[in-house]
């Protein structure tokens, strides 16, 4: 369960923020609501000991109060209800892994199968696949068991940086303000003086320095090397051949708004850079490679998926498996070489399995081809091979 523990970490992580985020802005909304209704209140009972009081003020006012408390009470519905539907997320995703250490068989098949899927819906929303990623998570009925609201709110954000809209990324770094201030992102640093940049390029000078003295006014002393870079852009046209502002001026940025954006969204969900699907895989491939799997089409196994061209070159950078005790496996069945299956040694020195040299013999009069060299050897000329 460790191994599975490691891998699942963000499977509960994520609905975990999304469910603790909810509740401290529903206390926000409450208190702010509570105050709301204090008011009322306490300017209703002002009212009522004063003696210039008259019906038509104190009914207007009792008014004022019953709307104050119909809308605390609409929103701490709504509240109530968005923190429950958090809530029952985070436990399905619970019940789910539970799962995986059931006793029957056909319950751990099924979670297999769901986890897969599970994880190639976040390798397609990382790749940009939402339709696909989508339309996958609906037929299998595990939206709840996914990330996609999070990813779609990122595809919005990225799609706006994308048109040159800065509006949806700004509103973003609002609602995760204090994460962001944690992780001394500088994503909105970084979005404003885009903005001062277009400024720049449409001949708005004037605006861009009531912009810069906006936005640029008390930010942390270690952008101040790049805002001194970015205010020196008044002094130059828009297009300009001066490499050092002609970078700045570049639409390179957005890509690389959309870059920074991306690798945000991640660290705010505690998500690694790589998905959950390529680090099983690269786990499971590196725990199958051995020198054998590249020693040229001799010694590839055909029952080895690292011997598949497709896996063998993505196993390729990845290290060996540590094996501590070594085994043997006929080359032509693929089954292991034991007290059972004893190897045996044609005199050509390759080694087989018994089992699969007296299947051949029997189906050849007593004749063996050897697979590698093709030489042809008579089965009394094989010799058991002991191991120490």
């Amino acid at each position: 369960m460790a191994d599975v523990s490691s891998i699942e970490h963000p499977t509960l992580k994520v609905p975990y923020d999304v469910l603790n985020k909810k509740f401290r802005l529903a206390q926000k909304t409450l208190d702010r609501e509570v105050c709301h209704v204090t008011s009322a209140v306490t300017e209703l009972e002002r009212v009522l000991f004063t003696d210039s009081r008259s019906a038509s003020q104190i009914s207007s006012l009792l008014g004022g109060v019953v709307e104050k408390l119909s809308s605390f009470k609409r929103k701490a519905e709504e509240a109530t209800q968005e923190e429950m539907e958090s809530g029952r997320v985070v436990k399905r995703r619970v019940d789910h892994l539970k799962d995986h250490d059931s006793l029957s068989p056909s319950v751990v098949t099924e979670w297999k199968r769901t986890r897969l899927d599970r994880l190639l819906v976040e390798y397609l929303l990382r790749a940009g696949c939402y339709s696909t990623a989508t339309k996958l998570a609906s037929s299998r009925s595990i939206e709840g068991l996914t990330n996609l609201d999070v990813f779609l709110v990122a595809r919005e954000v990225e799609q706006s940086l994308g048109c040159r809209d800065t509006s949806k990324c700004l509103s973003w770094c609002h609602d995760n303000k204090s994460k962001l201030r944690k992780l001394n992102s500088s994503l909105e640093f970084n979005v404003r003086m885009q903005e001062f940049i277009e400024l720049i390029k449409s001949d708005r000078r004037m605006e861009a320095i009531r912009h810069a003295r906006k936005h640029f006014t008390g930010q942390e002393p270690g952008h101040l090397p790049s805002i001194q870079r970015c205010m020196a852009l008044i002094a130059f046209p828009a297009n300009t051949d001066v490499t050092r502002y002609k970078e700045l001026l570049s639409d390179v940025r957005w890509d690389q708004l959309i870059e920074q954006f991306r690798a945000e969204n991640l660290k705010l969900y505690q998500l690694s850079s790589q998905s959950a699907f390529s680090v099983v895989v690269q786990s499971g491939l590196s725990a199958l490679k051995t020198p054998h799997c590249y020693r040229g089409a001799t010694g590839h196994n055909p029952d080895c998926p690292v011997c598949q061209p497709s896996l063998n070159s993505l196993a390729s950078p990845l290290p060996y498996a540590h094996c501590s005790q070594s085994r043997l496996v006929c080359h032509i069945s693929g089954e292991q070489l034991n007290e059972n299956n004893q190897p045996l040694m044609l005199p050509n020195g390759y080694v087989y399995g018994q089992k699969a040299l007296q299947q051949m013999a029997s189906e050849n009069n007593g004749t063996i081809v050897c697979p590698r060299s093709r030489q042809t050897f008579n089965i009394r000329d094989a010799e058991k091979v002991f191991v120490m």
